[in-house]
């Protein structure tokens, strides 16, 4: 069985796609959309880019059709409907994400819960689907950058202000000062950045927390990321990253949300429905222990694909 995992490249989609296929263990080649103007401004709603047309030598669905192809983001949306078109419905559509246009082209639909859709083929879960559930669960040696860290430690994920969430230099030092409250009751405190922080805004926060142990990731070598959600005793996350809470959520550590000024009212729904589940509590200035059952959508999400597609 053939499968094409297909985006615009952007890290978010790409990264919860490929999870899905590999989640399904099926093989799968990974093909990147890059429409030109004016059918790039057109997605989702206008017709594909000619360049990239179904068949067309060097774009990105030349060759035979697949089997199945598992969609997400805005430009790979028209994409979809000329697979669809071009196959006459044999090519399986999975799409991830609202693509607000035709939502009745794909057989399964998933999208998160805040988006409130319904439909015979959409499935909706609270969290995303990652590929990092196993490795939270059983970690191995930790990397080198945390490897020497000081025992429990609090670990610390950052997002961005994509979205509009703040990240100035007053919420640095706002968060700053609650982290170093929160860290008196660790051996240390561990820091790891997004793509998306302002450098600006980390090189804050490192200025102003007060801890005898500290280590904020330079962005040089591996990124940490990983090893913090596996190792760290308790868990700091942004409010305003859905995929960055959702992967959090897979570990057996306790998870604290840290909400910033101004994110979306989506999330802010998100954020809201976690805490009222129990799967999380909002950050003040502590971070106690508590226990909690790790949350992982991504087996829930692909047995219904599974069950959809009758695979």
């Amino acid at each position: 069985m053939q499968v094409w995992v297909l985006t615009d490249g952007k890290a978010g989609d790409a990264v919860q796609c490929m999870a899905v296929a590999e989640a399904l263990g099926l093989p799968f080649e990974e093909r990147k959309v890059t429409p030109r103007p004016p059918w790039e401004w057109m997605a989702p709603w206008g017709p594909v880019d000619p360049g990239e047309a179904p068949g067309r030598a060097g774009g990105p669905l030349a060759g035979p059709m697949p089997d199945i192809a598992i969609i997400s983001g805005r430009r790979a949306v028209p994409h979809a409907r000329a697979l669809k078109k071009a196959s006459g419905g044999a090519v399986r559509i999975v799409m991830l994400k609202d693509p607000r246009f035709a939502r009745d082209v794909p057989d399964v639909l998933w999208a998160p819960a805040h988006d409130q859709l319904e439909g015979a083929n959409v499935i909706s879960t609270l969290t995303t689907p990652h590929s990092l559930g196993p490795a939270l669960t059983q970690a191995g040696p930790p990397c080198a950058a945390i490897a020497d860290l000081s025992a429990p430690f609090l670990g610390v994920v950052l997002g961005g202000p994509s979205g509009g969430a703040d990240y100035s230099g007053g919420a640095a030092r706002d968060l700053a000062m609650r982290l170093s409250k929160a860290g008196e009751a660790y051996g240390a405190i561990a820091v790891t950045p997004s793509r998306r922080t302002p450098q600006d805004f980390t090189a804050m926060l490192k200025r102003h927390l007060t801890h005898d142990h500290v280590f904020v990731w330079d962005r040089t070598g591996d990124n940490p990321y990983r090893d913090i959600l596996a190792r760290a005793a308790a868990l700091i996350v942004p409010g305003d990253s859905h995929n960055m809470t959702s992967e959090a959520l897979a570990s057996s550590a306790p998870v604290y949300i840290w909400r910033p000024e101004y994110i979306a009212p989506k999330i802010v729904w998100f954020v809201a429905q976690v805490i009222a589940e129990g799967h999380a509590r909002l950050f003040e200035d502590e971070a106690p222990f508590y226990a909690r059952q790790p949350l992982d959508a991504t087996p829930i999400i692909v047995a219904e694909i599974r069950n959809k597609l009758a695979l």
